[in-house]
């Protein structure tokens, strides 16, 4: 799995995560906050965007990415993939290809929300993934109680597989425990996704 992955649509950019972006990370993060209860943002100052970067390039499984909203040529947040190697020898992509992936450490500054942003950003993920990588699963979770996460996962097309209760740590500044509402899109599943994707981000056009 690359490190050096980029992927770029008409709108949206998705480059690998640095320091160097740590200065349209605190813009972005700084807009509105009320919709980060229950997501993982980073504190809304320069300490804060850099324990976020550093935290997310220290996970040896994670790919962490800044998202350029590129209509407007500015960052408006981040995403990432977090990698599964299964010791199983069956794997079909490229050789450095995970078997399956998560995608989220996704948080969205309020201006980008309820944009082709997030529609554009999703669909070159799960195609790169699912075509290039060929993985088994791509899995999607958020906090149980994000009505309006979990709302925004099912208009993608991806299943509800379940929730875990107690799961992990809430990620929100609500602080606590969490359970966790789990979701997931297979290879077969993928074209019908892809098809309601480009639908969506046409219509955003």
């Amino acid at each position: 799995m690359s490190h050096a992955l980029v992927l770029e649509g008409h709108h949206v950019r998705l480059e690998p995560l640095t320091m160097l972006h740590a200065e349209g990370l605190l813009a972005a993060v700084s807009e509105d906050q009320s919709t980060y209860v229950w997501t993982r943002a980073p504190a809304p100052d320069a300490a804060g965007v850099v324990a976020f970067i550093d935290e997310a390039l220290a996970e040896p499984a994670r790919l962490a990415f800044a998202t350029l909203w590129t209509d407007e040529g500015r960052i408006v947040g981040s995403t990432s993939f977090f990698a599964e190697q299964w010791p199983w020898g069956g794997h079909t992509g490229p050789s450095d290809a995970p078997d399956a992936v998560e995608i989220g450490g996704t948080w969205l500054a309020a201006s980008a929300q309820r944009t082709a942003v997030n529609t554009e950003a999703k669909l070159l993920m799960l195609s790169h993934a699912f075509d290039v990588w060929q993985v088994q699963r791509v899995s999607l979770k958020t906090d149980a109680r994000n009505e309006r996460s979990r709302a925004a996962i099912e208009r993608l097309g991806a299943r509800f597989d379940g929730i875990l209760r107690r799961h992990m740590p809430a990620l929100g500044p609500a602080g606590g425990t969490r359970d966790s509402a789990f979701f997931s899109i297979l290879p077969d599943e993928w074209p019908d996704v892809r098809a309601r994707l480009e639908t969506r981000l046409r219509q955003a056009n």
